[in-house]
């Protein structure tokens, strides 16, 4: 018997990548208590690779779980074009995910802003997302961050916010009383995600805002690689990407040495914290002590 080409997929995370995928995945869940009993949790889908295996993760995760909880899958269509819209829909029939599409304006809000339109974007998704899972009856949304994420975005935040700051692995949500994230792929790394899209030989949407798709028209007509847009519109994020590749080529630890840099802060050897919206000094106790 022929068996559906979403079987083999879903077998892919607990087989072939069961150490690379299932374990982090699994691990990331119970180190954060991301999941409770009664939890109704909405995965959010933007049609990517990470979005897409966080949704498969989770359907495995119900089926044999002992914790009872239930999944919504929501798509929000800001805009897409047709194609890139046809691509998420046809994805998930494939994968069996049972997505629920809903539109949103949000690529005609941002189009014309000449500052920061990715972080606009993603702000605006973000308080759309949880006003549709609030309205599904759900009390978490659950996004396809991943462990690359993570410890770029704490370069990120000292190298160019002078702070120290890291992506975390669930919190409150400020603006929606009783509604919380959580990042269920915390401690999945990248590479492991692209070994099991190209390994299943699936193709997910890049970024497709408008702003990408007009860079990407630009630099064809300079005779550039379409597929660079993507480098452009998150210089950022890719030096560091970068940064990060060149220094594990002397430290082979220096991901997970980033990682634990959150994890181990000794506030006695800080110059300054922020508390509770509160800025405090090490001069404030020094001679306290």
């Amino acid at each position: 018997m022929i068996k559906e080409p979403y079987v083999a997929i879903e077998r892919s995370i607990i087989k072939q990548f069961r150490k690379e995928i299932w374990r982090p995945f699994v691990k990331g869940l119970q180190a954060y208590e991301m999941i409770a009993d009664g939890d109704r949790i909405a995965v959010c889908i933007s049609g990517g690779k990470d979005s897409m295996l966080l949704a498969k993760c989770m359907q495995e995760l119900k089926r044999h779980s002992k914790t009872n909880f239930e999944l919504e899958f929501i798509v929000m269509d800001p805009g897409y074009n047709p194609a890139n819209r046809r691509l998420i829909e046809e994805n998930a029939a494939l994968m069996n995910i049972p997505v629920q599409i809903f539109e949103s304006d949000i690529f005609d809000a941002v189009v014309d802003v000449d500052q920061s339109p990715c972080y606009l974007c993603a702000r605006m998704r973000r308080g759309y997302l949880y006003d549709r899972a609030r309205s599904l009856g759900c009390n978490k949304i659950a996004l396809g961050h991943h462990y690359d994420d993570v410890i770029e975005t704490i370069l990120m935040s000292m190298l160019y916010g002078g702070q120290v700051n890291t992506m975390m692995p669930k919190l409150h949500s400020t603006n929606f009383p009783g509604m919380e994230l959580i990042r269920p792929l915390y401690f999945v790394k990248e590479g492991d995600i692209l070994a099991w899209k190209d390994y299943n030989g699936l193709h997910f949407l890049q970024c497709a805002c408008r702003f990408t798709e007009q860079i990407a028209r630009d630099m064809e007509a300079r005779g550039a690689a379409k597929d660079s847009a993507d480098v452009v519109h998150t210089s950022k994020r890719q030096e560091i990407k970068e940064l990060i590749k060149t220094l594990k080529k002397t430290n082979p630890f220096v991901e997970a040495n980033i990682m634990k840099s959150v994890e181990n802060v000794n506030l006695d050897a800080c110059i300054g914290y922020v508390s509770g919206g509160r800025r405090h000094h090490f001069l404030d106790e020094y001679d306290k002590r």
